[in-house]
C-alpha cells in the first residue's frame, strides 16, 4: 500500500465517524486503495471465470448518463461475482468511433475556417489521432470516478496495433472464404459526412414536403400526358423509364408505350412491374435507379441502365445540363420553376407527409447512390447465430428484444463494410495502377492544389509518388482488380482509402480483446455477459454474434443484458435544447458516485427505459448516509448485550434476504435486487431491527453480524460508502470489503 493510502486506513479506523458520509473525502482515496491492492485483476488459478467485455465508449468524449448506466450495471455484476470467489474480469477499452469522431473533429476544423478537403489523407488522420490522444483520458478518469472496478492493465483501444492486425486477419479470412466481395450497389450515402452507411444506420423522420404531379407527354398522342407524383423532381433528367403495376387494369393500356422526358426530351419506355403501388399518386412511377432502392431493384430485374444524377458531393452531375453543379435543394427549386413554366406541373400537394431517411450522425437527408463497396455475404454468418439462439446457447434479456434480434438476423442484407472516411482502420486492399487505369483519384499536389482525375491521365503530369503523398481519396470502378495484403505488394500499387465500418472492427471486440493477450482467450471466452443499451442491438450486438461465431464457432457471450434509455423525471428524452440533460459527473460531485449508481439501477428492467431526476439521485445520497450512520451505531456498541428474544427470528430473516438477493443477481434481475436490498436495509434492518436492539430484543452480536452482512450485500451497488463503513468499523489486518466473500445463502 502506498504512503498516501496507509494514513487513510489508519484515520478512518481510529477516529470517530463523521455524522454524515462525505463522498468527496472518501471516494478518490478508496478507489486508489482498490486499484493498488490488485483487486481488479482476476485470478489465474483455474477458478470459475466471470467475464464482461466493456462496451468501449468514444475515446475523446465525456461520459453521459447512458454510460453511467452501463458502468453501474457492469460493476455491480463484476463486484458480485468477484465476492463469490470467481475469477472476475471486466475488461475495459475505448473506441475510435469512426465517423462519430471525424464528425466532431470536422466541426473543430470548421471553427478554424478549414475542412477535411484541405488536407491529404495521412495528415488528416494524424491530426485526428493527436486530437483523440489529447482527450483520451477523459472517459477513463470518469469511469473511475463512478467506481468502475475494471482491470485497467488490460485496457484496449480499437486502433491499437494488435487490434488492427487482428481485424486485418479477419478480413483476409473472410476474403479467403469467399465471404467478401466488391460490387457496385445502391448504398445509403451522406453527402455532408462524405460516406456510405449500412441500412441499419439510417434514421427515418416524418416530414412534410410538396408532392409534385409531373406530366410526361405520350409519344404520338398530341396533348396526351401521363402524370407522375414525386417529391424529387430534380433527378428527372436521369429517369430511364416509367412503370405501372401489370395488375392495375386502369393503367394496363400504358404498358409498352413511350413518353418524353420533360427535362431532356429523351424517349422513355413504360414497363410493368408489380412493385408499383397502384394506390400511390397516379399509379404510375418514374424510375431513377441510381437514387432509389426500389427503382434499383426494378432496374436489376429488367436489365435497365443506371444513370447517376447526383455526385458524392451532393451536386447534380454534368448530365443535368443547365442545372449541372447545383446543390440538390437549389436545383429542385429551379427545376420546379422550369417545369411549371413549360406546363409540366399538373398540381402540387403542399402537405404530403412521408418518411425520409436521414444520417444518424448529422441528420442530413440520405442520398441513395450506386457506389463500389466491399460487402460481406451475411447469410452464412447469420444462420450460425440463428441456430445458436434457437438452441438456447445464448439468451437476450430485454423485453421482446430477442425476437427483434431474430427478425434482423433473418432479413439482414449483405453488409457494406466500406466507409469513405479517414478516421478508422484502412482497408488492406491495393490496386495495381497499370491494371486499373480508370481509378479516380483526388490528391493535393506539391503546391497543395487539389487535383482530381483518372490515374492514367494524372500520371502524364504527376509522379505516382506525388499522388500517394498527397492522396485524399481513391474510387475504383466496379470491375477493378485488387490485392488483399497487410503491406504494400508493389511500388506501383495504390491503397484503397476507405476504412472499415466501425461496427466491423468493434464486432470482433470480445474475441480480439482476449486473443491479444496470452492465455486470456482460453480462460475467459466465451464471455459471461454482454451488457449494453438496447439501441445498439442491431449495430453492435448482432455483429458481435455474427463475427464471434464465424471466428470461434462459439457464441461470444452466454447472456446479453440490454438496459433501456435514461429519461428525465417526466419520462422525456434528455436533450440539451430542452435543458433536461443530467451530467453524471456533476451528480457525482454533488451527491457522490453511490447515489447516482443506485438511482440508475434501482427498479430498472432490461429493455425498458428508466426515468431519473436529480431529486431521485439526491434521495440516494440519503441512503448512503443511512448506511454510514447505521454502521456508526453498530461500531459504538459496548458488546454487553449478549442475547435477545428476536435473535433467531432476525437470523432467519437475514438468511432469507441473502438468498433472495443472490438469486436475483444470478438471474440478472439487477433492478429487483437493488430494490430488495434497499428496502430490506432501510425499512427492516434500520427502522425495525435497530429499534428492536435499542429495546433489548436483539443482541449486540446479531445486529453487528447483520450490519456486516448488509455491507457485503450492498457493496456491489454502493461500493464507496460500504467500503468506507467497513474500514471504519470492521476491517482487520488491512482486509478490504471488495475482496470479502459473498454471504452464504
Amino acid at each position: 500500500m502506498t504512503q498516501k493510502i496507509a494514513p487513510y486506513i489508519i484515520a478512518v479506523q481510529t477516529t470517530p465517524m463523521d455524522k454524515a458520509f462525505d463522498s468527496q473525502k472518501h471516494e478518490g482515496l478508496l478507489y486508489e486503495l482498490w486499484e493498488k491492492s490488485g483487486a481488479f485483476t482476476p485470478k489465474k488459478d483455474g477458478t470459475k471465470p466471470f467475464t464482461i467485455i466493456m462496451p468501449p465508449p468514444n475515446a475523446n468524449d465525456p461520459l453521459h448518463v447512458g454510460h453511467a448506466m452501463f458502468i453501474s450495471i457492469e460493476d455491480i455484476l463484476t463486484r458480485y461475482h468477484r465476492m463469490k470467489g470467481e475469477s472476475a474480469l471486466w475488461l475495459p477499452g475505448v473506441d475510435h468511433a469512426g465517423i462519430e469522431t471525424q464528425f466532431v473533429f470536422e466541426k473543430k476544423l470548421a471553427k478554424e475556417g478549414k475542412s477535411r478537403f484541405d488536407f491529404d489523407r495521412e495528415s488528416l488522420y494524424q491530426k485526428i489521432w493527436n486530437y483523440v490522444q489529447d482527450n483520451s483520458g477523459i472517459a477513463v478518469n470518469q469511469m473511475k470516478r463512478l467506481g468502475a472496478s475494471a482491470d485497467w492493465s488490460r485496457f484496449t483501444f480499437t486502433l491499437d496495433p494488435m487490434v488492427v492486425d487482428f481485424v486485418y486477419d479477419t478480413f483476409m479470412k473472410l476474403h479467403s472464404d469467399a465471404l467478401i466481395y466488391r460490387d457496385e450497389k445502391l448504398v445509403n450515402y451522406c453527402v455532408k459526412c462524405g460516406t456510405g452507411y449500412s441500412e441499419l444506420e439510417i434514421d427515418y423522420e416524418e416530414r412534410v414536403d410538396p408532392l409534385y404531379y409531373v406530366k410526361y407527354q405520350l409519344v404520338g398522342e398530341d396533348n396526351t400526358y401521363v402524370s407522375v407524383a414525386t417529391v424529387r423532381p430534380e433527378p428527372i433528367f436521369a429517369d430511364t423509364h416509367l412503370a405501372v403495376n401489370p395488375k392495375d387494369k386502369t393503367k394496363e393500356y400504358l404498358i409498352g408505350k413511350q413518353v418524353i422526358n420533360p427535362l431532356t426530351g429523351a424517349l422513355m419506355d413504360i414497363i410493368a412491374d408489380e412493385y408499383v403501388d397502384p394506390e400511390f399518386g397516379t399509379g404510375v412511377v418514374k424510375l431513377t435507379p441510381a437514387h432509389d432502392a426500389n427503382d434499383f431493384e426494378v432496374a436489376k430485374r429488367h436489365g435497365l441502365p443506371v444513370h447517376t444524377a447526383i455526385t458524392m458531393w451532393g451536386r447534380l452531375t454534368d448530365d443535368a445540363g443547365a442545372w449541372a453543379g447545383l446543390k440538390v435543394n437549389e436545383a429542385r427549386k429551379l427545376i420546379v420553376e422550369y417545369l411549371q413554366a413549360q406546363g409540366n406541373i399538373e398540381k402540387v400537394n403542399e402537405k404530403y407527409s412521408h418518411r425520409v431517411g436521414t444520417c444518424y450522425r448529422c441528420h442530413s437527408v440520405i442520398e441513395p447512390m450506386p457506389l463500389p463497396q466491399f460487402f460481406i455475404s451475411v447469410k452464412p454468418l447469420t444462420e450460425k447465430v440463428l441456430t445458436a439462439l434457437s438452441d438456447k446457447k445464448s439468451k437476450v434479456h430485454g423485453t421482446g428484444r430477442d425476437k427483434i434480434l431474430v427478425n434482423w438476423l433473418t432479413n439482414l442484407r449483405d453488409w457494406n463494410i466500406s466507409r469513405q472516411i479517414v478516421w478508422g482502420i484502412r482497408l488492406p486492399v491495393w490496386y495495381e495502377v497499370a491494371q486499373n487505369p480508370h481509378i479516380s483519384v483526388t490528391f493535393l499536389n506539391n503546391k497543395q492544389e487539389k487535383v482530381r482525375g483518372t490515374i492514367s491521365e494524372l500520371l502524364k503530369d504527376y509522379s505516382l509518388e506525388e499522388i500517394k503523398k498527397g492522396l485524399q481519396s481513391v474510387i475504383a470502378p466496379k470491375g477493378a482488380t485488387f490485392i488483399v495484403s497487410k503491406t504494400e505488394p508493389t511500388e506501383t500499387s495504390i491503397q484503397e482509402t476507405d476504412t472499415f465500418d466501425t461496427w466491423f472492427s468493434s464486432g470482433q471486440w470480445p474475441v480480439v480483446t482476449l486473443q491479444i493477450r496470452e492465455g486470456d482467450f482460453d480462460q475467459f471466452y466465451p464471455t459471461s455477459v454482454m451488457e449494453t443499451g438496447y439501441d445498439i442491438l442491431p449495430f453492435w450486438v448482432m455483429r458481435m454474434y455474427m463475427l464471434g461465431m464465424y471466428l470461434t464457432n462459439e457464441v461470444p457471450f452466454k447472456d446479453v443484458y440490454l438496459h433501456g434509455l435514461i429519461r428525465d423525471a417526466q419520462g422525456r428524452k434528455m436533450s440539451k435544447s430542452v435543458g433536461n440533460v443530467i451530467n453524471p459527473l456533476d451528480m457525482v460531485e454533488k451527491y457522490g458516485a453511490d447515489a447516482i449508481r443506485m438511482a440508475l439501477v434501482m427498479g430498472s428492467t432490461p429493455g425498458q427505459d428508466k426515468s431519473v431526476g436529480e431529486q431521485t439521485i439526491k434521495g440516494m445520497r440519503n441512503f448512503s448516509n443511512k448506511i454510514w450512520n447505521a454502521t456508526r451505531y453498530v461500531k459504538e456498541l459496548p458488546g454487553t448485550q449478549e442475547t435477545g428474544a428476536m435473535d433467531q427470528e432476525f437470523h432467519q430473516k437475514l438468511q432469507t434476504i441473502v438468498t433472495e438477493v443472490t438469486d436475483l443477481l444470478d438471474k440478472l434481475k439487477i433492478g429487483q435486487a437493488a430494490e430488495l436490498v434497499y428496502s430490506s436495509f432501510w425499512h427492516w434492518f434500520c427502522d425495525e431491527m435497530i429499534e428492536a436492539h435499542k429495546k433489548g430484543d436483539l443482541s449486540d452480536s446479531e445486529i453487528t453480524a447483520g450490519m456486516k452482512t448488509f455491507l457485503k450485500l450492498l457493496h456491489p451497488f454502493v461500493p464507496f460508502v460500504t467500503e468506507a463503513s467497513y474500514q471504519a468499523a470492521f476491517a482487520t489486518k488491512g482486509r478490504l470489503l471488495i475482496s470479502e466473500e459473498w454471504p452464504n445463502k
